[in-house]
């Protein structure tokens, strides 16, 4: 393994094997496990087997079935409903992006929603799913924790609500957008916390709104902050995509929103709802001919002369396969913070420890 860790295939099979340890079936386990080891592959530390450790909290206060069994709820020729069935939200989700996979294949437009969900990781694992099948795909999700104030207000009203946006280009290539509707993801800021690291200025507010660098503040009444930071930096931005985000998957779906008094307030479950596009573009043009403008338009971007020689410009994903690349080489680190916890959570389970 190395410095660096594991390599993917041990790193999902560590993920799957504490998530059968609980109960989850070994099919919805591997393709959680999928989902999480991807994220991590790709350098988004905040989603994958971190994610472990807040799992495990939930199972405490039984806010998570893991035997749970997500079905398909009903369906039309462009539309298809998914119900959770109050576990995690990666195996529902990948159904419903296949649905909606399979829809715009065959009619040009597929629109899929989830309910009854909890976290389904990174929303970009799904999008990607489109671009890998040639189509466009939007993909948001509602959040169980509300710790987001509203610019301009002084209680929380919202989740981390993230959404993605991916596009078929070159080959290996799309345009895949990741995105949280705050500064930075919430796991983020938790992984500092794991470290026992401060969080750069302009990610979270004190609970008198004062700008703040303890990665510990949402747990003392504070906020994470709307994307653009503050009003200066318009982060009404932030907060209208959010809504937006809310209105697609809690609306939709059936979900609560994040406003709604009884919102993750159910004996089971967290009352996630989760949103999914997927769009063909051969309705309009030859595939080709719109994958090979896509492309040159993020070629062209990535060719914009740089402020600084040693930062070139990079497009959405850009980031993302760099990880992967040198991740793929070099193996998936795991911080020794959250390795610790992991392994405690791994004995108590009764899973096997495959990470060192």
């Amino acid at each position: 393994m190395g410095e660096w860790g594991a390599d993917f295939d041990t790193h999902k099979t560590q993920i799957a094997g504490i998530l059968t340890a609980w109960g989850m079936p070994a099919e919805n386990a591997e393709k959680t496990a999928e989902v999480m080891a991807w994220t991590d592959l790709h350098g988004i530390d905040s989603h994958g087997i971190s994610m472990l450790t807040v799992y495990h909290r939930h199972l405490g206060n039984r806010r998570l079935r893991m035997e749970a069994t997500p079905a398909i709820q009903s369906e039309g020729p462009v539309n298809a409903l998914i119900d959770g069935d109050g576990g995690l939200g990666h195996a529902p989700a990948q159904m419903a992006m296949a649905a909606a996979i399979g829809k715009a294949s065959t009619l040009g437009i597929g629109i899929a929603v989830v309910r009854n969900s909890a976290h389904f990781g990174a929303c970009g694992f799904y999008a990607n799913m489109a671009a890998e099948a040639g189509l466009i795909g939007m993909v948001t999700t509602s959040a169980s924790l509300i710790q987001v104030a509203p610019t301009g207000g002084a209680e929380a009203r919202f989740g981390t609500d993230p959404l993605a946006f991916a596009a078929p280009g070159a080959p290996g290539r799309p345009f895949l957008l990741d995105m949280a509707t705050t500064t930075v993801a919430a796991g983020r800021i938790r992984n500092k916390a794991n470290e026992g690291l401060d969080c750069p200025p302009g990610w979270v507010l004190s609970k008198d709104g004062l700008p703040s660098t303890d990665p510990l503040e949402t747990q003392k009444g504070g906020y994470l902050t709307s994307l653009g930071g503050s009003p200066e930096g318009s982060s009404y931005k932030g907060y209208g995509l959010s809504a937006m985000v809310n209105i697609l998957a809690a609306g939709l779906s059936g979900a609560t929103f994040p406003t709604d008094p009884q919102h993750a307030k159910k004996p089971q479950g967290m009352d996630i709802g989760h949103f999914f596009l997927a769009i063909d573009p051969g309705m309009f043009r030859p595939v080709e001919e719109f994958r090979a403008e896509v492309a040159a338009f993020c070629e062209a971007l990535s060719a914009t002369p740089p402020i600084d020689p040693g930062q070139p410009v990079m497009v959405a994903g850009d980031p993302e396969r760099r990880h992967a690349a040198e991740r793929s080489a070099k193996g998936i680190p795991v911080a020794p913070g959250l390795k610790a916890k992991l392994r405690e959570i791994a004995q108590e389970s009764g899973a096997a420890w495959h990470l060192g």
